[in-house]
């Protein structure tokens, strides 16, 4: 038998190769470079690297591939894949994103995607980060404290808007975008003196609740340091279930510290009691 000549061979290879790019296309096939932060303790730099991108890729599975492939030790947080548990944030092209959630063919695609930990929080490891503080935050504000039964068989009426005005902030993932976001935070770290735009939300779905009678107006103004907040709006535009944070929860919030320790006639209101004698 006649052995093929190495001609045939290469034009073999040629063929194959590009049969198999034209395969990658079809499918949507492509190389990206992924800029990942890696170090430990708040220390380290960015490496590249490139691996394989198809059609409905999110930054999530780039990064599952590339520890698959070429970094097994790369730390990364993620549970759910889907946007609801809130653990793979991160800050991709430099705002912070849910990993899962953000599609490579949102990104520009002839530039290297660069993917690096929370920056509000302290850094452990590659692209995670430390978030602990802020459940040591949600407990020191005053809990749902629910007025008595107004029904005879011990339920309560309440007006179906004032229902639904509260809807909206359940829906939080605590992801922590918008607390990375917050300039008060991420960049004057003012961590022991303002529980940040997701406790601003947790305190106003409390505060609207139809049946919660408890005044947290002096807690938001000395504890909470919600003065601090200048209503940028950097936590609505950061936030993946795309809840109004500055609109719907903080600003209303304002204007109930506002209206409560303020309000000029309501001091005078305050001095002139105070001023009244016993008997």
């Amino acid at each position: 038998m006649t052995a093929p000549s190495s001609t045939t061979t290469s034009h073999a290879v040629d063929a194959y190769t590009a049969a198999q790019q034209a395969q990658d296309a079809a499918v949507g096939h492509s190389s990206r470079t992924f800029r990942v932060w890696r170090g430990a303790n708040g220390e380290g730099d960015f490496r590249d690297y490139t691996t394989e991108a198809m059609d409905g890729m999110v930054v999530l599975d780039a990064l599952h591939q590339i520890q698959a492939e070429q970094a097994p030790d790369l730390a990364l947080r993620w549970n759910c894949k889907a946007g609801k548990c809130g653990s793979c944030s991160a800050e991709i092209n430099g705002k912070p994103k849910l990993m899962c959630m953000t599609r490579l063919d949102e990104l520009p695609a002839d530039e290297p995607v660069s993917v690096e930990p929370m920056r509000t929080f302290p850094h452990v490891r590659d692209l995670v980060t430390d978030v602990s503080w802020n459940f040591r935050v949600k407990p020191n504000i005053t809990r749902f404290t629910p007025r008595a039964p107004d029904a005879p068989d011990g339920t309560w009426r309440v007006d179906q808007r004032d229902v639904d005005r509260v809807q909206e902030f359940r829906k939080c993932i605590e992801c922590f975008l918008c607390q990375d976001v917050c300039h008060v935070l991420r960049d004057h770290h003012k961590h022991d003196e303002f529980i940040g735009p997701r406790f601003l939300v947790y305190a106003a779905a409390l505060e609207m609740h139809p049946l919660d009678v408890a005044d947290r107006t002096t807690q938001l103004k000395e504890a909470h340091g919600i003065g601090y907040c200048n209503i940028t709006k950097c936590c609505t535009k950061v936030c993946p279930e795309g809840i109004t944070i500055t609109d719907n929860a903080i600003i209303p919030l304002k204007e109930r510290v506002a209206d409560q320790h303020f309000d000029p006639l309501r001091a005078l209101v305050r001095l002139v009691r105070g001023k009244k004698k016993p008997g």
